[in-house]
C-alpha cells in the first residue's frame, strides 16, 4: 500500500500520544484504600483508563454513572487527579521521534481528546508540547465529544487543512468512529489502553503496534535529530 501523505496528523491524548495510565489509576487506588479495599491489578485499571472517571470508577469501585453516589465519587476522583496529572505521565516510547519527524517534514500535528480542555492544556504544557501543537482540543471544546466528528473537524479548521487529507490516531473505538465520521484516515494505536474490544475489530484504515510505525505509513523520514539523541542515550557511559 502506498504511503498516505497527510496535511496534518491528530492524536488522541490518553493511551495514544501519552501514557497517562499511572496518573489516572493512582486516584482510584487511593479511593479504594480509603474505603478499606485492596488495590486492584494495574493492568485491570489501565484497560479502562481511556474511559476516564466513568471507566475507572466503574471498574475500581463498581459504581456506574446511573448510581446516585456517582457524581460525588466523580468529583473526588477528578480533584485527586487534577492535583497530580503529570507525575508519571510521559510520551509513549518512540513518540518523541514521531513528533520531531512530523515537524521536520512540515506536517502539523495536534491533540484531540475527550478530556476536559483545561486538563488537556495542563498535560500538554507539563510535557512541553503545548506550543508545538497546532491544537489541543478537549471534550468540552466543541458542543460534541468523540465519537462525534465535531472535535476533529474543529482541529482541521484550526490547522487550516482539509479533513479528508488528515490522519487521526487513537486507542479507542470511539476515536476510529470519530475519524471515519470526519472523513479522516484512521489509525488504531494497538499499543494503547484499547479496552475490551480488540483494535483489529474497530475498522480502522491502519493498525500500529508502536508509534514509529506511523512514520512508515505516512512516508515520513525519521528525524535525524531525534534518532541521534536516542542513540546517544543508549550508549553505555565509560
Amino acid at each position: 500500500m502506498s504511503a498516505f501523505h497527510p496535511q496534518a496528523v491528530f492524536f488522541d491524548l490518553d493511551g495514544t500520544l501519552a501514557d497517562t495510565a499511572h496518573d489516572l489509576v493512582g486516584p482510584i487506588q487511593a479511593m479504594r484504600a480509603e474505603r478499606g479495599l485492596a488495590p486492584l491489578p494495574f493492568e485491570s485499571l489501565r484497560q479502562v483508563a481511556s474511559m476516564g472517571a466513568r471507566g475507572l470508577i466503574g471498574r475500581g469501585l463498581g459504581v456506574q454513572t446511573t448510581d446516585p453516589s456517582y457524581p460525588a465519587l466523580r468529583d473526588e476522583f477528578l480533584a485527586r487527579y487534577e492535583d497530580a496529572m503529570v507525575v508519571r505521565t510521559c510520551l509513549f516510547e518512540g513518540m518523541d521521534i514521531v513528533l520531531e519527524s512530523l515537524e521536520e517534514a512540515g506536517v502539523p500535528w495536534g491533540v484531540i481528546s475527550n478530556k476536559v480542555e483545561r486538563y488537556v492544556h495542563s498535560i500538554m504544557r507539563g510535557l512541553g508540547l503545548f506550543e508545538r501543537s497546532v491544537c489541543a482540543i478537549g471534550g468540552d471544546t466543541t458542543p460534541h465529544a468523540k465519537p462525534h466528528p465535531a472535535p476533529l473537524l474543529h482541529g482541521a479548521r484550526l490547522a487550516g487543512v482539509d479533513p479528508t487529507r488528515c490522519v487521526y490516531v487513537g486507542d479507542d473505538l470511539r476515536d476510529i468512529e470519530a475519524g471515519r465520521a470526519a472523513a479522516m484516515r484512521t489509525v488504531a494505536a494497538a499499543y494503547g489502553f484499547c479496552g475490551e474490544l480488540a483494535p483489529e475489530h474497530w475498522g480502522a484504515d491502519h493498525l500500529i503496534s508502536e508509534p514509529p510505525q506511523l512514520l512508515g505509513m505516512l512516508g515520513v523520514a525519521r528525524s535525524t535529530i531525534a534518532v541521534r539523541s536516542t542513540l546517544a542515550g543508549s550508549v553505555p557511559k565509560a
